[in-house]
């Protein structure tokens, strides 16, 4: 190749490269977002709720503690939704992808633990369905960060984090023989009325990503 040809062609490639930009501000969203995953994973939000004891008629004696029904949840779904919210779509789905892939090949970051083998885990359905849920919750805030939007992106977000959930872990559940007294008290005891919680924290969640989002967008314009 001649040196008048090789020598435009070079600084055609030069100019290339200079135009090239590095999303540092993204890449630092991504591994904060997947911290905070992490963090969220290993939080436990006591709950209590008021209750009409089984078997109530007036005159039956009842402890102070019958009518209360204790549960926890683990803020991990919010902070899902949270993740999507900040980053959108595309980078949530990276943060997420990210957060299963440690789990599974690197360090133990699961409510359970960590490695291949959590795949044959109950609860990896949920952790799956993390890819699902920010799929369809960030397509809702694509579109627009309207307060209906947040609001659908929500529910279907955390419904269908849920629903993979519980489906993944029948499958399991029959794999190993578990009878259906089992799923029921499986499906109970994770989803339950967590959803509504899960709903509600997950909207307060994306309206709270929204703004950082406005915000890093700002500052890259």
């Amino acid at each position: 190749m001649s040196e008048e040809v090789l020598i435009p062609k070079m600084k055609r490639l030069e100019g290339k490269h200079s135009n090239i930009k590095i999303p540092i501000n993204n890449f630092v969203l991504v591994i904060l977002c997947t911290l905070l995953i992490i963090c969220a994973t290993f939080i436990n939000i006591d709950i209590k709720h008021y209750i009409i004891p089984q078997g109530f008629s007036f005159g039956k004696t009842f402890s102070p503690e019958d009518y209360i029904y204790c549960f926890s949840i683990i803020p991990q779904i919010p902070a899902i939704m949270f993740a999507c919210s900040v980053l959108g779509r595309k980078l949530a789905i990276t943060c997420t992808s990210l957060y299963i892939v440690i789990g599974l090949f690197a360090f133990p970051v699961f409510a359970l633990g960590g490695g291949i083998t959590y795949v044959g885990e109950y609860g990896f359905g949920y952790i799956l369905s993390f890819i699902i849920g920010v799929f369809i919750a960030g397509s809702f805030l694509r579109k627009k960060y309207s307060f209906l939007f947040m609001f659908l992106a929500s529910i279907t977000g955390v419904l269908a984090i849920h629903l993979g959930g519980v489906m993944y872990m029948a499958l399991v559940a029959i794999i190993k023989g578990d009878g259906a007294v089992f799923i029921q008290t499986w499906v109970n005891a994770q989803s339950g009325l967590k959803i509504l919680y899960d709903i509600v924290l997950s909207f307060v969640g994306i309206l709270i990503g929204k703004y950082i989002h406005e915000l890093f967008k700002f500052l890259s314009d």
